[in-house]
C-alpha cells in the first residue's frame, strides 16, 4: 500500500510555472487599468442574483483550483457588484474613491511583506516618515507623535485612550477605572459619530460618560451650552476628561468652532481632541483651510487617510501632541520585544504607540501618492469637492419640489423631493424609495440620514472622480424618479 506523503504535494506556496503566473499577473494589472479607466461607463452599483449569491456558500476549498479559474470569479462575480466608491457617482456615507497609485503600491506591500510593530527596516522609515509628514500638514509641533492604523474609528480610540489616560488620578496600566477617585466625563455635540460612544465602551467608562451637547441652527457644537455642561459636572464631583471637537460632521460636515473651543480646553485644563476623519485635510485646501482653523491646537486628532487622501482601504492616522504621553499610554514592557543596540530590533518598536503589535505596511500607500501626486494636488481636489458641493445646493435652491434642510458646510449636501401635500412619515418613505431607486438602477449611489426629526437624502461628495455633468444627472433623475412615484 502506498503511504500518504507527510507533506503537502507543493514544497511551498511560490508558484511552479513563473512564466504562467507571470502572463496571469500581467493580465489582471491590465484588467485593472480597463476597467478604471471605463468606470464612467458602466452602472455604480447593481444587485447580486440570488443564483450567483447561493455560489458564495459551501464547504472550505481543500484541494487547489488553478488561480486562472479562481480570477475568473473575482473578474465575473465580485466586480461587477462590488461597492462602486471609485465610480464618480458613488456619494453615499463618506469614503474616497480610491487611487492607483495607491492601489499598486498595496501590492508592493504585500510582497515586501514587513510586519510595522517594529524593526530597523526601510518600512519603518517610510512609516515614520509618512506620521511626520501628517504632522507638518496638520501644524503640529515636532513634539508631537503619530501612529497608522485601519481607520477614524480607530484613530479617535487611540486619540480618547490618551485623553482618558491623562485625565485619570491613577495609574491605569496597574489600576482599574474602578479606582478612580471621581468618574470621568467626555464631551461632544449631537452630531458626534457613533465610534465615541463604542469608545467609552471599550475604555471601560460606560455610555453615560459621554455627555451630549447641543448644537445650534448650522449643527455647530454649542459653546455656552458646553461650559454649562462642564460648570455642571464639575459641581458634582465629575472630572471633565476630553471636550471631543468634530471637524467635519457626518450627517452635515459641520464644523465645531474648534479656536472657541480650544481656548476652553486651554482655561479649564481639559484635553482637546479633534475628530477631524471628515474635514481635517481641509488644512491642506488652499481656498478652504479657513475653515479648520484652530485644529493645530488639539492634544489629539484623527484623520482618516482614505478620504481626503483617497488611499485604498485601509488607512487612518491618530496624531498626539505630546510623543512621550502618547509611547507611555501604550507601551507595554515584553522579555520577547526589547530594543537592541545592533541589528534587526536596533530601533523604537512601532507597536509602542498602538494597540496593535501586528501592523501591515500601511504607510507604502501614502508615501508614495503623497510623493506622486503632491500635497498641492489633493489640496485642489478638497477645494473641488467643496466647490461641487455648493453647486449642488445651488441646483436644489432652484427646484421648487427640492428642499435643502441643512447648511451646505463643506462637501455634504441634505435635501430631499417634495413635491407637496406629504407629511413627515410619507416623505420618508417617498425619498427613502428615491434613493432606492437611484441605487438599483446603478444612476448612482447615495445614502440617507434623519436630521432633527427630518428624514433626508444626503450626498457626500468625497469623490475625485466627480464631475459638475455628474450631479445636474442626479438633480435631474430625483426629480424625475420623484415625479414618476408621485404620479402611481
Amino acid at each position: 500500500m502506498t503511504e500518504k506523503p507527510a507533506f503537502p504535494l507543493a514544497d511551498s506556496l511560490d508558484p511552479e510555472n513563473w512564466a504562467e503566473m507571470r502572463h496571469l499577473a500581467h493580465r489582471m494589472v491590465e484588467d485593472a487599468l480597463d476597467r478604471i479607466e471605463g468606470l464612467r461607463d458602466g452602472p455604480v452599483w447593481q444587485p447580486m442574483s440570488e443564483e450567483m449569491r447561493a455560489g458564495f456558500s459551501g464547504t472550505v476549498p481543500l484541494t487547489p483550483t488553478p488561480l486562472e479559474s479562481v480570477y475568473a470569479d473575482v473578474t465575473d462575480k465580485l466586480y461587477p457588484h462590488a461597492m462602486g466608491n471609485i465610480h464618480p457617482r458613488f456619494w453615499a456615507w463618506y469614503m474616497g474613491s480610491g487611487c492607483l497609485t495607491g492601489a499598486l503600491a498595496d501590492f508592493l506591500a504585500a510582497i515586501d511583506g514587513s510586519n510595522l510593530g517594529g524593526g530597523d527596516t526601510g518600512a519603518n522609515l517610510v512609516d515614520c516618515q509618512v506620521t511626520d509628514w501628517l504632522r507638518q500638514m496638520m501644524r503640529f509641533p515636532e513634539t508631537a507623535s503619530g501612529t497608522l492604523v485601519s481607520g477614524g474609528s480607530m484613530a479617535n480610540i487611540i486619540g480618547l485612550t490618551a485623553a482618558r489616560n491623562s485625565a485619570a488620578d491613577v495609574d491605569l496600566h496597574h489600576e482599574s477605572v474602578a479606582d478612580l477617585g471621581a468618574p470621568l466625563r467626555f464631551y461632544a455635540s449631537d452630531q458626534v459619530h457613533n465610534c465615541h460612544m463604542k469608545a467609552m465602551n471599550l475604555l471601560g467608562l460606560g455610555g453615560k460618560a459621554l455627555r451630549r451637547v447641543g448644537t445650534d441652527a448650522a449643527f455647530r457644537m454649542d459653546i455656552h451650552a458646553l461650559r454649562g455642561a462642564i460648570a455642571e459636572d464639575r459641581a458634582r464631583g465629575v472630572t471633565p476628561a476630553c471636550i471631543i471637537a468634530t471637524a467635519g460632521t457626518t450627517n452635515t460636515g459641520a464644523i465645531d468652532p474648534l479656536p472657541a473651543i480650544a481656548d476652553l480646553c486651554r482655561d479649564e485644563g481639559i484635553w482637546l481632541h479633534v475628530d477631524g476623519c471628515i474635514g481635517a485635510l481641509f488644512s491642506i485646501a488652499p481656498k478652504n483651510r479657513h475653515l479648520v482653523a484652530g485644529i493645530e491646537r488639539a492634544d489629539s486628532l484623527a484623520l482618516d487617510l482614505h478620504k481626503g487622501l483617497h488611499a485604498p482601504f485601509d488607512v487612518g492616522c491618530a496624531l498626539i501632541r505630546d510623543r512621550q504621553l502618547h509611547r507611555a499610554t501604550f507601551a507595554e514592557q515584553a522579555e520577547y520585544l526589547q530594543v537592541a543596540t545592533r541589528g534587526i530590533a536596533a530601533t523604537e518598536f512601532l507597536h509602542d504607540y498602538t494597540l496593535e503589535t501586528t501592523r501591515g505596511f500601511r504607510a507604502l500607500k501614502v508615501w508614495m501618492m503623497m510623493r506622486h501626486h503632491g500635497i498641492e494636488t489633493f489640496g485642489h481636489i478638497l477645494d473641488r469637492t467643496i466647490a461641487q458641493a455648493r453647486h449642488l445646493t445651488r441646483r436644489v435652491e432652484a427646484e421648487p419640489e427640492l428642499e435643502l434642510l441643512a447648511p451646505t458646510s463643506i462637501n455634504i449636501a441634505c435635501f430631499r423631493h417634495d413635491p407637496g401635500g406629504m407629511n413627515e412619515a410619507d416623505l420618508r418613505i417617498h425619498n427613502t424609495n428615491i434613493m432606492l431607486h437611484l441605487q438599483e438602477s446603478g444612476v448612482a449611489v447615495i445614502s440617507d440620514t434623519t436630521i432633527r426629526g427630518r428624514h433626508c437624502l444626503r450626498v457626500a461628495i468625497c469623490n475625485h472622480r466627480t464631475r459638475n455633468e455628474d450631479l445636474d444627472l442626479l438633480v435631474q433623475e430625483v426629480l424625475r424618479i420623484g415625479k414618476e412615484l408621485r404620479n402611481n
